[in-house]
């Protein structure tokens, strides 16, 4: 008797289609929600083998399955999922167990959506909960999207680093994912058990850079916190330190930095003590670590010391082949963010996103595409759902035909936006927008039709 005057058994009757057989396939137990499937009188299935009890049965298939596995049957009463899930005892197999999954036809037909559905939204709402825990190294070698040379190189490059304990410089535009690749190859590597550890040098002050990698102990200077702090070096003993914005390390700090790759030891401000850390730096920056160092504002040996794995991430202009992948991508993500469910793009997007140069690369096609999906009515995503400010016009690059007069192209796309960019204002009243324009409303018409204007 469980709490509540629950018995073993009235859970057991309330657990649909559960049957038990021992490794010879003879019918152990049956409940009453069961007893619908058998052939023969119910006084005889116990001891009876399950095949003649049960002729559809799948048991006998899997007398000998080592985990639980799912079965779809069909019966003359319907049909449906089972689960067999095999009995131990010390070690020894004694036996299976099944049980219904589904068995309401209806359910069945509903259950891959639905489920599908659950999992989507289950594994989204992880995923956020650990980004707002702070967990690191989140990204894989997965999570980098698209299948263009470009990327394929760059997965490539990323296990040859994940293989190595070298130092490695990811260099690229801003908005590239450099970050991601960081912790693509911290969790490719042997050292993806313990939590990779980040610091981006350009948002620490410049007199708590120093603190913040190497830590300090009680008394070290005014204000330091009582017991001190462990630095980010410590934290990532037998792991992965991922430096961002590298550049910015104050001048001041680099020969530290050096000391600690050549000695694999630090000294926490305010100590004499020396502590070994075993830790795989990986840096990433979007400038010319080159030209700082003939500029005088990065040191030479931390450069060449750093420099021995060099990946470069590609910038989205130049790989306009993985929008597709990209961009559905996202709006999955979205879609669970602002409540949407857009389940497509329309190919004219694509090729008017394929006209900008994309300064912010990914992170800037991102942004745009969550304001898109604001203002989207549909379930598929249309060119006016997208909106430019004039610093940034979605044709910024003008891609001429190979019949096309520069000259009239020009001129064209600059009525067409200046039409549209009126009708806007003037909330989609073309009489307004003629009077606005200074043209007839015949002529306005003309002009919409000749340059494609809906």
């Amino acid at each position: 008797m469980l709490e509540n005057g629950i018995t073993r058994d009235f859970i057991l009757e309330n657990i649909s289609g559960i049957i038990v057989t021992d490794t010879d396939g003879k019918v152990l137990y049956y409940n009453q929600d069961a007893a619908k499937y058998f052939v023969i009188p119910l006084d005889s299935v116990i001891g009876t083998d399950i095949s003649v009890a049960f002729p559809e049965s799948k048991m006998p298939e899997d007398l000998f399955i080592d985990e639980p596995k799912p079965v779809y049957y069909h019966t003359e009463i319907g049909i449906g999922v089972s689960v067999h899930v095999p009995l131990f005892d010390e070690g020894k197999r004694i036996g299976l167990l099944e049980y219904d999954l589904l068995s309401n036809p209806r359910l069945l037909y509903e259950f891959p959506n639905s489920y599908s559905r659950f999992l989507d939204d289950a594994l989204k709402s992880i995923r956020f909960k650990m980004r707002g825990q702070g967990v690191e190294a989140r990204y894989t070698i997965d999570s980098i999207i698209g299948h263009s040379k470009q990327i394929d190189n760059l997965k490539k490059q990323i296990a040859v680093a994940a293989k190595s304990n070298s130092q490695v410089i990811i260099t690229g535009e801003t908005g590239t994912g450099k970050e991601m690749v960081a912790q693509a190859i911290h969790n490719l590597s042997e050292r993806r058990n313990h939590k990779m550890i980040s610091l981006n040098a350009a948002a620490i002050p410049e007199n708590l850079v120093e603190s913040e990698l190497f830590g300090y102990r009680e008394g070290a200077f005014t204000g330091a916190k009582n017991g001190g702090m462990k630095g980010k070096f410590e934290l990532a003993d037998k792991s992965t330190l991922f430096i961002d914005e590298i550049s910015k390390l104050p001048l001041a700090v680099q020969p530290k930095l050096l000391r600690v790759l050549q000695e694999k030891c630090i000294e926490p401000i305010g100590s004499d003590e020396v502590i070994p850390v075993d830790v795989r730096i990986i840096v990433a920056t979007n400038e010319d670590l080159r030209a700082l160092v003939e500029q005088g504002k990065f040191q030479a040996d931390l450069y060449y010391r750093i420099n021995v794995l060099n990946i470069q991430t590609p910038p989205l202009r130049s790989r306009f082949e993985d929008l597709p992948d990209l961009m559905m991508a996202k709006i999955d993500e979205l879609n669970y963010l602002l409540g949407k469910n857009i389940t497509g793009v329309n190919p004219h997007v694509y090729e008017e996103i394929s006209k900008y140069n994309w300064p912010g690369n990914v992170r800037e096609l991102h942004n745009k595409l969550e304001q898109a999906m604001n203002y989207a009515q549909g379930e598929e995503l249309q060119v006016e759902d997208f909106f430019w400010d004039e610093s940034t016009p979605l044709n910024t690059r003008v891609v001429f035909d190979v019949d096309e007069k520069p000259i009239d192209a020009v001129r064209d796309k600059a009525e067409k936006e200046l039409i549209i960019r009126v009708i806007e204002l003037c909330n989609g009243n073309k009489s307004e927008a003629a009077k606005y324009l200074k043209i007839n409303r015949t002529l306005l018409y003309q002009k919409m039709k000749r340059l494609g204007i809906k």
